[in-house]
């Protein structure tokens, strides 16, 4: 009756592995879409809380961009983790991978470009509202064509893969955001030692703050005396009845000045004095401001959380003279490790202390954790630089724009920490990375960081040393 393959138990056993497969597929999906919502809910709290907190006008689409831009960006980081973890099935981490490189690369290209140049078509008065469109797409276009002509320069080519590949434009976004990332990261390793350790401070007593309050003071009385006189010159000028002149009086007035031209002289004078004035106020009070700043830094530094800093200041310090050595023989020698430095440490510690441990299995462990600890740091070091920018330069007319280009920097550090993420990943866990981003030049993203890294280091030490020796307003 039944054939060899269509026995009850062999059909029930077949009903049963699909339905599991079923339901593996639905838990995945309600943990990604679940995990999805949870980010972008952040990047949105993020948005209103942090960077629009002083403004009560901002466009729900701008809003929307940065929060999804955020939850993709996050979303790449979990999957990391989850590789190492085997959270998922490895097809829905692979679809899920492929979806949302798919998704950042039509923001990072299309969507957001677009939005920006078509807000900043809007914005500017000269432009009709019958050109915003054509003059949008134009200006796109000009976008696409110097991002393409981006890769020209550097060797991060394949031949393996076509021009309007995904790995063609991930190679040019990495690029840019390597840049960025490496730029950030050489000016953090010097500046965080620079803030946290106490051999930076300045001592700053409040007999320094009191004197520099009455030079300011001094100077604001001065401005003021100086502005009253100004006025009182004005008022006498305007108050000056203007007389038709003929053709003697001006012949006799290159010889006698009148007393108009001497109250403009006056005033003249009056203003050539009130400038330089008011330039050395601004002066003092940003030397002010800076002093009070030292004194609270100083006394900080005497609480607990401000030692721990402190201490925390020399490992930075030891961490930048190390990672600057390693970039200049990296770039010295052409060098790129093959393998990841977890394994490598643990290695390390079983050939020279004899631990009988399994290097497999904890160098997993450790991945994770360093992985999560970078993924978490990395995210909250950029908010937090996206927040002092935006805050720094941002108005009413020109928010909306600069967040734009906040979320498209997002995006690319994000990316670019991918490409930069594996190589701390033991090698069975890049096979999925791998095949999503194709064989694209790692190596050649890691000596670029390098690079990057040092120059930006090397300049922010001579710049916090500039900075340092600055003397003081006497």
């Amino acid at each position: 009756m039944f054939g060899p393959y269509d026995s009850p138990q062999l059909r029930s056993g077949d009903t049963n592995d699909s339905e599991h497969a079923q339901n593996n597929w639905t838990l995945d999906l309600v943990v990604v879409l679940g995990s999805q919502m949870a980010f972008f809910a952040l990047g949105w709290i993020f948005f209103m809380k942090q960077l629009f907190r002083d403004y009560e006008v901002h466009q729900r689409t701008v809003q929307a961009f940065f929060s999804v831009t955020f939850a993709l960006s996050c979303t790449m980081f979990e999957l990391i983790i989850f590789e190492i973890l085997g959270v998922l099935a490895n097809s829905s981490r692979l679809l899920t991978w492929r979806v949302s490189l798919y998704a950042m690369l039509v923001l990072l290209i299309c969507l957001v470009p677009l939005y920006f140049f078509y807000s900043l078509t809007r914005v500017i008065r000269i432009v009709p509202s019958s050109w915003v469109t054509q003059l949008t797409v134009a200006l796109w276009m000009l976008f696409v064509y110097l991002f393409w002509k981006l890769g020209d320069n550097f060797p991060i080519f394949s031949p393996k893969h076509g021009i309007f590949s995904i790995q063609q434009a991930i190679s040019r976004l990495g690029v840019v955001g390597v840049t960025v990332m490496a730029f950030l990261s050489g000016f953090g390793a010097v500046n965080a030692p620079y803030t946290c350790m106490t051999i930076f401070m300045r001592s700053v007593t409040d007999d320094d703050i009191v004197q520099l309050e009455r030079k300011l003071r001094q100077n604001m009385e001065m401005i003021v005396a100086k502005k009253r006189k100004l006025c009182l010159k004005q008022l006498e000028m305007s108050r000056t009845p203007v007389e038709p002149v003929g053709l003697f009086k001006r012949v006799i007035g290159t010889f006698s000045a009148a007393p108009s031209g001497g109250l403009r002289d006056q005033i003249r004078m009056l203003q050539s004095e009130i400038d330089p004035l008011e330039e050395f106020g601004k002066h003092l009070f940003l030397e002010l401001v800076e002093l009070r700043n030292m004194r609270d830094r100083v006394e900080y530094s005497r609480t607990w959380q401000g030692i721990y800093f402190n201490i925390a200041g020399h490992f930075f310090s030891v961490y930048c003279i190390w990672k600057l050595i390693i970039c200049t023989v990296n770039i010295v020698f052409d060098r790129v490790g093959k393998v990841d430095p977890i394994t490598k440490g643990i290695e390390i510690i079983v050939k020279h202390f004899g631990y009988q441990i399994d290097v497999p299995f904890w160098s997993q462990q450790c991945s994770f954790l360093v992985i999560g600890l970078i993924a978490v740091t990395s995210i909250r070091g950029l908010l937090l630089t996206i927040a002092k920018f935006f805050n720094a330069i941002s108005n009413r007319q020109s928010s909306n724009l600069i967040v734009l280009v906040l979320a498209h920097v997002m995006g690319m550090y994000f990316v670019s920490s991918v490409l930069l993420i594996r190589m701390n990943m033991p090698p069975e866990y890049r096979t999925i990375i791998t095949e999503v981003l194709g064989e694209l030049q790692f190596n050649f993203y890691h000596r670029w960081f390098d690079v990057i890294f040092l120059l930006s280091a090397l300049s922010s030490i001579l710049f916090l040393y500039l900075a340092h020796k600055k003397t003081p307003i006497k």
